[in-house]
């Protein structure tokens, strides 16, 4: 794993951490009912959808951790949530917020945050799943504590491009490489889903560091769901030929600005990236990051 560039200018940070905030204003709007919009599909009571439906947690302890996913299935969409991570020792968890198909040969685009000692930052660690592969990871710190307030994880998922974003910064992008035969999610509907289990034999420093149970019940929140998405059911999606206003995202690409928030996060965040990493691929790197498709 490379080492973190944590040198950015505190009023780069400032000025990236005040856009955040102003970001989260705007999408706390038109959020959708938890109640509404969601099965919880394992943890025996420790998930739970509290105040009227507008909030939901998620808890693990020593016995078992928990999930939901969503009632409708997506085939593309742009999709954000607000979460609030696990605080103080989270060491061993992890909190996973992931669309996913069924099927052996799935597809899958998955946010995991990995627990930390308290005080060390939490890693926001990417992947895109092709027809069952995987092995696309990209490791980030985050410059703000994601403990201490809710924040807005998205994923944009259209035809072209799949962009995860945090509070509204762009952290990465897989586009569709399919002209060089790279395989790109585009035919296998996916739930929303998201999880809180124990890792503790990989999570932290490798499995260095194990769940200290005497802080349990570990709990992760959740509100402010909303996608702006293609619902598939009965073999049939929602949207239309027709293009409107609501779905622009169908054809969102990153403007100049937000090409240069994305380089900056990659410049100052980015701890581990499979495109660099040549040791683990001795017979030549992936071809989509010989394509420049390593953002």
């Amino acid at each position: 794993m490379a080492s973190p560039s944590l040198s950015t200018s505190t009023s780069s940070s400032s000025l990236m951490v005040l856009f955040s905030i102003w970001v989260c204003s705007l999408m706390v709007a038109s959020a959708a009912n938890f109640n509404q919009e969601f099965d919880i599909t394992w943890g025996d009571g420790r998930a739970k959808i509290l105040n009227d439906g507008e909030l939901l947690t998620l808890s693990l302890d020593k016995a078992s951790g928990s999930g939901f996913q969503s009632k409708n299935e997506y085939l593309f969409g742009k999709i954000d949530t607000q979460i609030k991570l696990v605080p103080g020792n989270s060491a061993g968890t992890v909190t996973a917020y992931y669309l996913r198909s069924e099927g052996s040969l799935w597809d899958e685009i998955d946010f995991e945050f990995l627990g930390n000692l308290s005080g060390d930052p939490y890693i926001v660690h990417t992947n895109v799943f092709s027809q069952g592969k995987g092995n696309r990871e990209q490791q980030f710190y985050l410059w703000f504590d994601p403990t201490a307030d809710f924040h807005t994880y998205t994923v944009l998922w259209n035809p072209q491009r799949i962009i995860f974003s945090v509070d509204g910064t762009p952290i990465r992008e897989f586009k569709n490489m399919e002209s060089i035969g790279v395989p790109y999610p585009k035919n296998q509907p996916m739930r929303l889903q998201s999880s809180l289990w124990n890792a503790d034999d990989w999570a932290t420093r490798g499995g260095l560091v194990k769940t200290d149970w005497t802080h349990a019940p570990f709990t992760a929140s959740y509100r402010s769901f909303n996608a702006n998405a293609c619902i598939w059911s009965s073999g049939a999606s929602s949207c239309s030929s027709s293009s409107s206003s609501n779905d622009a995202w169908l054809s969102e690409e990153l403007d100049s600005t937000s090409q240069e928030r994305l380089n900056w996060v990659q410049k100052n965040y980015m701890i581990y990236n499979y495109c660099t990493d040549t040791n683990r691929f001795p017979q030549g790197l992936p071809p989509e990051c010989t394509a420049t498709n390593s953002s």
